[in-house]
């Protein structure tokens, strides 16, 4: 199997599909599965859905098509352990295709041998980058699984994620009035002083257990000798508790309010909830079958809690339990990303055990 995963994972690889850009791959995978007699059906948003027929059970694998930049021209470079790298001038794209490779071959291996098998459900979504905007855009009346595994996660196989955050930016943009630094600065009204004042007064990073925030872009004056009447800050908020997300949100909001009027500035406040965060009990179906998947294949299952989204946040809200599972991808989102073909196989034996239906 290791030399089939390795050749589908090349080529994957040489296919760009950087957020918005997924139509390569898209044409690629859907001749891939009608090989194997499986027809996925593409919606308005590119996203991916297919029904392999089955008993007991349906239950939903799924991984996203798209990658982070720099994700142009990738070079795949194979070494002798089984380590498949990126050249260095690129990602590696092992986020998502290595989920994208073991599922295939979990479902090629369903259609060949004709084992017994749950009802599977299929579906590979775009732009999961950005937020998972092709999941949120999916008609999920079609999907029947309650149930779903999210190959989507870094680290040691056997490793799966059971709760992630909600995710939330903002945007303060803090207005002042322009004044000539050097002959009458007391005319003017200090933008970014305003600004700094409020930013001074929010807690960030690590916030409690379960909760960061975050400044991360500041933008605003015209010239060294000009008062700024305008400056623009954009952060975001994580945490594990959806209504702490809000809470933490609607203080940073309070704050620049209150330090831009003190200022006689004014301030617009703009927030986006990405993703909402979701918790799936250790004692689900889910988490269960993956344990005693892991098991089978001789590793130490591990659940944990991630700091990241993935569309398993978008599924939680439509009502369907899962986890996201690590499929052999490190070092993700840098030009150092690299997985492991060995570790692939492995994932593959663990979906094999979760789809099979022994009371067939």
């Amino acid at each position: 199997m290791i030399e089939e995963i390795k050749k589908l994972l090349l080529q994957l690889v040489e296919i760009d599909s950087p957020s918005g850009e997924e139509n390569g791959i898209i044409k690629f995978l859907k001749k891939k599965y009608e090989e194997i007699g499986i027809h996925l059906q593409e919606d308005n948003s590119g996203n991916l859905y297919a029904e392999i027929e089955g008993k007991g059970d349906y239950l939903l694998l799924s991984a996203h098509m798209d990658t982070v930049n720099p994700g142009k021209g990738k070079k795949a470079v194979v070494n002798a352990d089984g380590i498949i790298s990126s050249d260095g001038t690129t990602i590696l794209g092992a986020d998502d295709y290595s989920g994208l490779v073991e599922i295939y071959e979990v479902a090629k291996y369903v259609m060949d041998n004709h084992i017994p098998h749950k009802a599977i459900e299929l579906l590979f979504t775009t732009g999961e980058e950005r937020y998972c905007v092709g999941a949120k855009k999916f008609d999920f009346r079609k999907v029947k699984a309650k149930t779903a595994y999210v190959l989507d996660l870094s680290g040691p196989v056997g490793r799966a994620a059971y709760a992630a955050p909600t995710i939330l930016s903002f945007e303060a943009v803090v207005r002042g009035k322009a004044a000539h630094a050097g002959f009458n600065p007391e005319e003017g009204i200090h933008a970014i002083q305003a600004a700094s004042r409020a930013i001074g007064k929010l807690q960030l990073g690590k916030v409690k257990e379960g909760v960061t925030g975050n400044v991360g872009i500041i933008q605003g004056g015209k010239g060294t000798n000009i008062v700024p009447d305008e400056v623009r800050i954009q952060g975001e908020i994580r945490s594990m508790q959806h209504e702490d997300a809000i809470r933490l949100a609607d203080e940073y909001r309070c704050i620049f309010e209150e330090e831009s009027a003190a200022s006689g500035a004014t301030v617009s406040w703009e927030e986006e909830i990405h993703i909402q965060a979701y918790e799936t009990l250790l004692e689900s179906k889910a988490v269960k079958e993956f344990e005693n998947a892991v098991k089978a294949v001789g590793l130490s299952p591990k659940l944990e809690k991630t700091f990241g989204g993935s569309d398993q946040n978008v599924f939680a809200q439509k009502g369907i339990e899962g986890i996201v599972v690590a499929n052999s991808m490190y070092n993700v989102h840098s030009v150092e990303e690299y997985t492991n073909l060995f570790e692939m196989e492995k994932v593959v034996e663990i979906l094999k055990e979760i789809v099979r239906n022994e009371e067939i």
